[in-house]
């Protein structure tokens, strides 16, 4: 087990890296060995930790210096290749999606170019579209089926490209001879697609964070949704999803719901099925939303 600590600090006003940690543990018993080890912008780093299985002993702890203590030795250090763990980490990191999809930026036609992963405000779309029709027609068929049961009237989804060297999303409908182009759709129907695309990457982000989903989407379509964040978590990725849609709690379970409550200037974490109250009544048949409204969540009303 893998575990980085961070410890963020206040001086003069300005904050600091105190101490920052990365540690490795074999099983659940023992101590865990520091791979990166910092305070205040000073300590080690281990240089050959693919001994680690041979002998702690052999190991090299390569002290460093940073240039200053607002600076984190994972980003420091990332970037040298002797230091392996610290790069696997940094790029563990660095792949994290945080997604905060503006239907505006998603709509209008983009001009030629190359994209393989969804922008997080999805004003990249029609490329992605197009990179994952042309090296991916597998997943693209998917996305195309996932859309039909979503979406009834989509028939297919194509990237034109104009006469003028951009890249156009045409919706087809099969009521109509002619696809209509993404300025026509409705909100919810662009915002789906948008969503199928994100969630089918070929390289699926090892955590990706989700700004109110149900912004733009009809209320029968979120339980849709929230299954597909399903399908994404079991191909091993993590989902934070942030949201204030009771129809959405009404598709969740408690383990899957967190809230948080602010007090004296901390914020605590607290988690559904932590609450006997709404454990007892969501397993009588209650919804979490309806409960939410009814304030069963306790300090999570502003009021």
């Amino acid at each position: 087990m893998v575990t980085y600590l961070l410890e963020i600090g206040e001086e003069g006003g300005r904050p600091f890296v105190n101490r920052e940690i990365l540690r490795y543990k074999r099983g659940r018993y023992g101590s865990p060995y520091h791979f990166l080890d910092f305070t205040k912008g000073e300590g080690y780093a281990i240089s050959n930790e693919e001994d680690f299985d041979k002998n702690d002993e052999d190991l090299t702890k390569d002290y460093q210096k940073l240039g200053s203590s607002d600076i984190l030795a994972i980003k420091g250090l990332g970037q040298f290749e002797r230091f392996k763990a610290a790069i696997a980490f940094r790029n563990f990191i660095e792949n994290w999606h945080v997604s905060d999809f503006h239907i505006s930026q998603a709509r209008p036609s983009q001009e030629a170019g190359y994209a393989e992963h969804l922008s997080p405000t999805g004003d990249n779309l029609p490329l992605v579209t197009q990179y994952l029709f042309e090296n991916h027609m597998d997943i693209f068929n998917g996305i195309l089926d996932r859309m039909r049961r979503r979406v009834p009237g989509i028939s297919s989804v194509q990237a034109e490209s104009t006469v003028d060297g951009r890249i156009v999303l045409r919706f087809s409908d099969g009521s109509f001879k002619d696809p209509f182009i993404a300025n026509y759709v409705s909100d919810g129907t662009l915002k789906m697609f948008a969503y199928l695309v994100l969630l089918n990457d070929p390289h699926p982000h090892p955590s990706m964070c989700i700004e109110e989903p149900e912004n733009q989407l009809y209320p029968s379509l979120l339980s849709a949704l929230l299954e597909e964040f399903r399908d994404y978590i079991r191909r091993g990725s993590q989902v934070f999803i942030s949201s204030h849609s009771p129809e959405l709690l009404n598709n969740a379970n408690p383990e899957e719901v967190f809230w948080l409550v602010k007090q004296d200037g901390y914020s605590t974490i607290l988690r559904a099925s932590d609450s006997d109250e709404i454990n007892a009544l969501y397993h009588e048949g209650d919804k979490l939303g309806f409960l939410w409204k009814q304030k069963y969540f306790v300090g999570s009303d502003p009021n």
